[in-house]
This record gives structure tokens, C-alpha cells and sequence, in this order.
């Protein structure tokens, strides 16, 4: 009898030792994570906020060209596209045609244009452009049309930095082979072709796909 309350107790022992063993075991630790619900969201992936923020750039409106002859002119149309617009340069995109510079003005360049608008053909002297533009003259409109192109793609910013590197003055070589002296006037950029005639840029950095027109109140004449 004694025997059997013996082993009675000794099973009832370890029964309640194995209970509470694995009641411990299955506890979590101090401090652990009990709430699955951060771990079941998922990361935002990095490809998917650079999409955003690309987006957003993408929205963002453009800076504008100024207006050229009552005309907007297009970044991402070319030279001859862009001035054909302007009523200011009926006179200049007259002679680009009769000195059949159209295709070079709408290649890849990029060209930096001076573009004279029509009250400054006004002020040579009379019947000159009328001259100019004949069939005979060709050779002649030619070299000066391209006296006011110069290779490569000079805003605005970038000439006055060549003025200030030059000490005040910059050489711009232009298509024809001349040179165009550019200086500061104030705040305006002064041209100075090889006769000694000058010209200001009026409105300066309209942008296009094959370059940068810079319009200027006179008429630049090689030597």
C-alpha cells in the first residue's frame, strides 16, 4: 500500500515538471515581438520611389523660351523651324532662302545664331537687301549670313563667362571664318563685327534642338 502512494507520487511529479517545462519553453523571450502585423508589410521597393520621384520631375513645367516676333519658339524644334514664325524675321529668313542655308540651318550643328530682325536690314542703306537677295549676289548674302553663326552652342551665361575670362572681351569665330568681338555694355552683350559696327542682343537665349538664336538690333558686316 505504501508502496503504490509511492509511485503515485513520484508520477504526479513528473507529470507536473513535464507541464511546466514546456509551458517555459514556449514562452517568448523578454522583449520579442509578439505583433506580426509590421513584418507582414512589405518594404516599398527602392525602383518603385525613384519611379515616383521621376514622375514628379517629370511634371515639373520646363523654363520657357521667350517669346521671338509674337512667336513661341520651340526647344525642340530647329533654327529655320522656329524663325519662320517669328514676324520679326521675315526679312533674315528671306535671305537663309535665297542663299539656300536652309538645310545647313536644320542640321545637327549645333550653331549659335545672331539674328538680325527686320528693323535692323532696315537700317543699311536703302535697296540693299533688295540687292542682297538676287541670284548674282549669292556668294555675297552667303558670307554674311554666316559672319552671324558661330560653331557649338553659347548662351548667354557662357559668353559673358568667355568676356569675363577674356578681361572683358571675348573672339568668337563665326562660320565664314570672320571674328566677332563680344563685350559688356552694362548689363547687355555687345557685338562687334569687323568694320566696327555694333550690335546688342536684344533677346537672348531661345533655345532650339540644333542650338541657340540670340536676336540683335543691326546687321553685322564681315570684312
Amino acid at each position: 500500500m505504501r508502496s503504490n502512494l509511492l509511485m503515485t507520487l513520484t508520477i504526479s511529479a513528473s507529470l507536473a515538471f513535464s507541464i511546466t517545462a514546456c509551458s517555459k519553453s514556449g514562452a517568448p523571450k523578454d522583449g520579442a515581438m509578439t505583433d506580426t502585423s509590421m513584418a507582414s508589410t512589405p518594404a516599398k521597393p527602392m525602383d518603385t520611389v525613384a519611379a515616383k520621384t521621376a514622375d514628379t520631375m517629370a511634371a515639373m513645367p520646363a523654363k520657357e523660351n521667350p517669346m521671338v516676333g509674337g512667336a513661341a519658339m520651340y526647344a525642340n524644334k530647329d533654327i529655320v523651324d522656329n524663325a519662320v514664325n517669328s514676324k520679326d524675321h521675315t526679312t533674315l529668313v528671306a535671305a537663309v532662302k535665297a542663299a539656300d542655308l536652309v538645310a545647313t540651318l536644320k542640321g545637327a550643328g549645333p550653331f549659335t545664331v545672331f539674328a538680325p530682325t527686320n528693323e535692323a536690314f532696315d537700317k543699311l542703306p536703302k535697296g540693299t537687301v533688295e540687292t542682297l537677295v538676287k541670284p548674282e549676289n549669292k556668294e555675297k548674302l552667303t558670307k554674311i549670313l554666316t559672319y552671324h553663326v558661330v560653331a557649338g552652342k553659347i548662351d548667354g551665361a557662357g559668353l559673358m563667362k568667355q568676356i569675363k575670362d577674356g578681361n572683358g572681351k571675348a573672339m568668337l569665330k563665326t562660320v565664314n571664318g570672320g571674328m566677332i568681338t563680344a563685350t559688356m555694355d552694362g548689363d547687355r552683350i555687345l557685338l562687334t563685327d569687323a568694320k566696327g559696327g555694333k550690335a546688342h542682343v536684344t533677346i537672348g537665349d531661345v533655345y532650339q534642338s540644333n542650338g541657340v538664336i540670340h536676336v540683335i538690333d543691326t546687321v553685322l558686316m564681315p570684312g
